[in-house]
């Protein structure tokens, strides 16, 4: 009795543990549209996100996903993931917001851009504040692919 007892806590706890980290794709972000707003404090024109209800899932997860990291600005500690390098990414205009995240990392990070990552974090659904992105990871952490 004793052995079923730890064997179905031992179970409960595989099962818990594997669901608390989803692996996604650029795939799953890309459901978003996007509209026009005005925002004063700038003068200019953003564009503001609808998330699609897959993506609203995924707020608060825990999340895994790949691509490039861009090293920005690591004395204000600004990193993100790109779907493309750094040669093709969203700044050069080759793809929208849907294609980058902006990465929040636990303790320092030591990729250089255009490493190939995979980054794990608590994904955060950002549409109001245009200081940063669309998609922000908190918590981050990461290991080189490639």
């Amino acid at each position: 009795m004793r052995n079923n007892f730890l064997f179905l806590i031992l179970l409960f706890l595989t099962s818990t543990l594997s669901f608390s980290q989803q692996k996604i794709t650029w795939q799953n972000l890309s459901k978003v549209t996007y509209t026009e707003k005005f925002f004063p404090l700038y003068d200019e024109y953003f564009k503001y996100p609808e998330f699609s209800l897959s993506v609203k899932k995924l707020e608060g997860k825990q999340i895994t996903i790949t691509g490039y990291f861009l090293n920005i600005s690591p004395e204000d500690n600004l990193f993100i993931l790109s779907k493309g390098p750094m040669s093709s990414c969203f700044f050069c205009g080759q793809g929208g917001p849907e294609t980058t995240i902006e990465l929040q990392f636990s303790n320092k990070s030591n990729f250089k851009t255009d490493n190939i990552v995979a980054i794990t974090g608590t994904l955060k659904l950002n549409k109001d504040d245009v200081e940063h992105f669309n998609y922000i990871l908190n918590e981050c952490t990461g290991v080189l692919v490639k």
